[in-house]
């Protein structure tokens, strides 16, 4: 299955040369205009790598990057006619992995680009050939069937629970906070006196951890929220 590349760009021209290039390599690639626009379609999208520029109107690459951080783990390269290392050194601090500086050579970008997707595959802590298929450890969760197993032995989630674990999972090590968890899996408005996240998480832990009180796969961070 070919890469899903998403190029952010509010140069119509940049947009289109960028993609050809990529498209020619067998990546299949997703345009946006603008930071609001790319963070709804990768809300909705699997995306591989995110080619963002830093100089767009209303909200810019950093902040955009920034947001995209909040939830996710692909690689990021800025596209920028910056060239001082400031501007550099701000863009890696705001959660980029490259940066690759306008004019760009078609030759350069690939290869930044492959090898990005290289090391992204290689290190992300979800290894799976089929991306509806995650595994962690003993745990493996099949988003297609929504069925979970632990070994071979299958544990029976409600569907709020399985919910939230896949939304965990997809995101390994980042640290998802109650309400975050909430709006995500009920998509409404959270109150901080409810513990539905709390009782929810409890209840996975039961059916998918040896022992519940010792979590191996869902880690509370104490002040913060949950993660795997």
């Amino acid at each position: 299955m070919a890469s899903k590349i998403l190029v952010v760009d509010d140069d119509t021209e940049i947009r289109k040369v960028t993609g050809i290039y990529l498209e020619n390599e067998g990546y299949e690639v997703i345009k946006a205009e603008n930071g609001e626009q790319a963070l709804s379609i990768i809300a909705e999208t699997q995306i591989d790598l995110v080619l963002l520029d830093i100089m767009m109107p209303g909200m810019d690459g950093i902040e955009t990057c920034m947001k995209i951080r909040e939830d996710n783990i692909m690689p990021i390269i800025f596209l920028s006619a910056k060239s001082e290392d400031l501007d550099k050194i701000q863009g890696l601090a705001s959660g980029a992995d490259d940066y690759i500086t306008k004019p760009f050579n078609a030759m350069e970008l690939m290869a930044r680009v492959k090898s990005q997707l290289r090391r992204y595959t290689k290190y992300s802590p979800v290894q799976s050939i089929d991306k509806n298929i995650i595994e962690i450890g003993n745990l493996t969760i099949n988003t297609d069937t929504r069925q979970v197993f632990v070994g071979d032995k299958e544990v029976r989630l409600t569907p709020k629970e399985f919910d939230i674990l896949e939304l965990l999972a997809r995101n390994k090590g980042i640290v998802f906070s109650i309400e975050k968890i909430y709006i995500r899996v009920w998509g409404e408005e959270f109150y901080k006196s409810d513990n539905t996240v709390m009782v929810h998480i409890t209840k996975i832990r039961e059916k998918i951890e040896e022992e519940p009180r010792k979590p191996i796969y869902i880690k509370t961070v104490w002040g913060v929220g949950y993660k795997i």
